[in-house]
């Protein structure tokens, strides 16, 4: 039963989440450094999981997916209701008589610390529990009820696109220049998010317009995909707006921000300077793999990228460990807060894990463009060697 429920872990950190953030002064501020510290310690303590273990219960694997969202549309409201400069909300009422939460007061309680931890806490939030579920549902194209719930976790993010652009666009063209998930070696972090969100916007737009000719149904239709997800972030807008006003849905919209350059960091660190032949299939050295255990279990597995770049049908209890795949100096959580804070220290790490994979790894024809793009790096360890 444990192998069941380690997946429930951040559906705990959610419930965690509403009853400690909450409380009063600092404790938004102690919650978010004791949870990144959690995912980030544990995954350097405890030893690598490359198990693949047989699953019979596929229910039980799902429903901490499904009960995420509203979990999740809790601690957001909650979040965005701290806030409101009204104390004349009938959230704050609600929270008290059914959760036994005092907003008013904790919002009178909150310093600047908080605000910028519960802020920052809830893009995590969203992106660890809203889009790494959406991206396993949303990749289930056959299951209706699937594709509704990760549609509406990914619009907490206003990431319609990925349902789209990341399914049919960048599992075709992962490891190409023109996919907008895959980072050159020693490319601007900062760049890359901005890069990374406008093109899977527009890349998104032409795959649907495509879809849409092909069935001859008109642009402007409620069948539009990206219109669709359009109307369920704005929906979600709304709802902060009448629960926390103007300043409550600047605060979602904020977190929400934060949500899809988080996720576009987690791109940066998956493919970040691997290459891939145009024509030639995907393999799993076309991907940086990650066995950590801690991320491994809170991202539904989505560290074994490896094997869900391989075959994209699988569900994330199926994905296979790969420990003969490139693989992550550190966790993902880790990773992030590298590339984000330090790029200096992570694209110095990452260059010495591109050498060994332009070595042990890459293909004749790949290792002729990777020692193109060490040129190009600005990376003097990479330029150096060629």
């Amino acid at each position: 039963m444990l192998r069941y429920l380690k997946y429930y872990i951040s559906t705990l950190t959610l419930i965690l989440a509403i009853q400690i953030c909450f409380i009063g002064e600092y404790y938004p501020t102690i919650f978010f450094i004791c949870f990144s510290l959690f995912i980030i310690l544990g995954d350097m303590i405890l030893k690598q999981d490359s198990s693949e273990e047989k699953y019979s219960n596929e229910f039980l694997l799902n429903f901490p997916m499904y009960v995420n969202y509203p979990l999740l549309t809790l601690v957001l409201f909650l979040t965005i209701s701290s806030f409101n400069s009204s104390s004349n909300n009938i959230f704050y009422l609600l929270s008290s008589q059914i959760l036994n939460i005092d907003l008013y007061e904790f919002k009178l309680s909150m310093n600047l610390f908080d605000s910028v931890s519960l802020i920052a806490l809830m893009g995590l939030f969203i992106g660890i529990m809203g889009t790494v579920p959406g991206h396993e549902l949303v990749h289930r194209k056959n299951n209706k009820f699937d594709m509704f719930v990760g549609n509406w976790l990914l619009a907490l993010s206003w990431d319609c696109a990925f349902a789209i652009e990341h399914v049919h666009g960048h599992h075709k063209n992962v490891g190409y220049s023109i996919d907008p998930a895959t980072a050159k070696r020693g490319e601007n972090i900062y760049k890359f998010i901005f890069r990374a969100i406008s093109k899977e916007q527009k890349d998104a737009w032409q795959i649907e317009m495509k879809r849409l000719k092909r069935k001859q149904i008109p642009i402007i239709s409620i069948q539009n995909r990206m219109l669709q997800g359009y109307m369920r972030s704005f929906f979600i807008t709304l709802l902060a707006f009448f629960v926390g006003g103007m300043l409550g849905m600047m605060v979602f919209l904020l977190c929400a921000f934060i949500a899809k350059a988080l996720l576009e960091v987690i791109n940066f660190s998956e493919h970040y300077g691997l290459i891939r032949v145009v024509g030639e299939p995907v393999c799993p050295r076309h991907s940086w793999n990650s066995n950590s255990t801690m991320s491994s279990i809170y991202l539904y597995n989505v560290t074994r990228h490896s094997s869900h770049h391989e075959k994209a049908n699988l569900k994330y209890w199926e994905l296979r460990s790969y420990d003969s795949a490139p693989m992550m100096p550190q966790g993902y959580l880790t990773m992030l807060y590298m590339a984000l804070f330090l790029p200096f220290f992570f694209h110095r790490m990452m260059a010495k894990k591109l050498l060994d994979w332009d070595e042990n790894f890459a293909n004749q024809k790949e290792k002729i463009l990777a020692k193109q793009q060490n040129k190009n790096s600005g990376i003097t360890l990479l330029a150096d060697n060629q």
